[in-house]
């Protein structure tokens, strides 16, 4: 099924909004695609312009940066601790942005958006 983005029929008082003109494919939206501890798999999506995005579908492993030393360690997931966007994402181990992850360094948070950017940036959390 496809999302559509455009305006809304209903106004914020409720009264019906007529239509101005028909559905437009620039707003269009994408369907959604969750991020899962597993074996790397992408998925790749032409956006407009031509463009490619990358969609991060599963991976085990984030790239864990330190502030203290400033030093960037590719390191393995182990599962979500917490997720912000929805508490159920945790028991289904779905990576989004500000995700609390437990690595093999410790506790990190996704500064990263995976279904955007394709791979998992993290900092660690003390």
């Amino acid at each position: 099924m496809a999302l559509w983005q455009g305006r809304s029929r209903r106004a914020i008082t409720g009264k019906i909004l007529r239509p101005y003109r028909k559905k437009r494919k620039y707003e269009m939206g994408g369907e959604h695609l969750f991020t899962t501890i597993g074996e790397k798999r992408t998925k790749m999506v032409r956006t407009r312009g031509g463009n490619q995005k990358v969609k991060l579908l599963s991976t085990n492993v984030a790239y864990v940066t330190d502030k203290k030393t400033g030093k960037t360690t590719k390191t393995e997931i182990l599962s979500v601790v917490e997720n912000p966007a929805n508490p159920h994402y945790v028991r289904r181990n779905i990576i989004t942005k500000g995700a609390i992850i437990e690595t093999k360094l410790g506790k990190a948070k996704v500064t990263s958006r995976p279904g955007q950017h394709g791979e998992i940036f993290a900092v660690l959390v003390e």
